[in-house]
């Protein structure tokens, strides 16, 4: 066989495993979804107390790490930000760039991989250590439905915490720039903030909650469906593991760069 002959087979397999992967997480989306609001009426109805343990994991419990580094990242763009502006002489700028720049971009995004890093490796390895134990089969076995058991809960959790955690990195983003921004501008802290609301628009503040809700749903189907075809016992959940925090980051920053092609437009 030639070089061309391989290099040929190579990519057609792994064209087919892409979209094999691909339709896997659809059917998973929309059974987990199916399960969600419609599963009472098999007997299967989605577990209310799972879901607020989930919003405690996904969303209570990262609002820290996501506020200090939202903070971190405001004071970069501020840093920055005035640094370049100071050569126009146009350092009052940074109020609209520090605020359409966190809200439409880096709030969701910040917030996306640091929920990634945070469940997308949580669920592949609860899950797969379920797998590789055979736990999940035993889910069917008494008749309980593994993706509403394990996929649904986390999905609604995302769903309804990642808009509030970008919001939160949003504000403290915001403050973090302002506090160092406010020797430049010669503004108060409160007097910056009121003009960043004066600059920003509703849209500048729904794009950024619409890419973060699309952010959650892939970071939990990654998750989820890594971690449900772990094979090779212990080692097989560790590379599961690393294997879903590195898609879902790639996914996140694959569908932002979609998001913002077509709403800057």
């Amino acid at each position: 066989m030639t070089p061309l002959y391989n290099g040929i087979v190579s990519i057609g397999r792994g064209t087919v495993r892409m979209v094999d992967e691909l339709g896997y997480f659809g059917a998973l989306l929309i059974e987990t979804f199916y399960f969600t609001f419609a599963g009472w009426r098999v007997g299967q109805p989605l577990r209310i107390k799972a879901v607020f343990e989930q919003i405690r994991q996904i969303g209570v419990d990262a609002v820290p790490i996501v506020a200090l580094l939202a903070v971190t990242i405001g004071l970069s763009l501020a840093i920055n930000g005035i640094a370049q502006l100071e050569r126009f002489g146009a350092e009052s700028a940074i109020v609209v760039g520090l605020g359409i720049g966190v809200t439409r971009e880096f709030g969701p995004l910040i917030t996306g991989i640091v929920i990634a890093g945070r469940t997308a490796s949580a669920l592949a390895a609860r899950i797969g250590s379920m797998t590789v134990s055979q736990e999940v089969d035993a889910l069917r076995v008494i008749g309980v439905e593994p993706v509403r058991y394990l996929a649904a809960p986390p999905m609604i959790a995302a769903l309804i915490m990642m808009p509030c955690l970008t919001l939160i990195a949003d504000f403290f983003a915001i403050v973090g720039g302002a506090v160092f921004a406010l020797s430049a501008v010669d503004m108060s802290l409160s007097g910056f903030l009121y003009q960043c609301l004066v600059v920003l628009e509703p849209w500048d503040i729904n794009q950024g909650l619409i890419k973060s809700v699309v952010f959650g749903a892939l970071i939990v189907l990654i998750g989820v469906a890594t971690g449900f075809s772990v094979t090779g016992g212990a080692e097989g959940v560790g590379r599961a593991t690393t294997r879903a925090v590195v898609l879902s980051i790639c996914a996140i920053l694959v569908a932002d760069m979609v998001f913002s092609f077509f709403l800057n437009r």
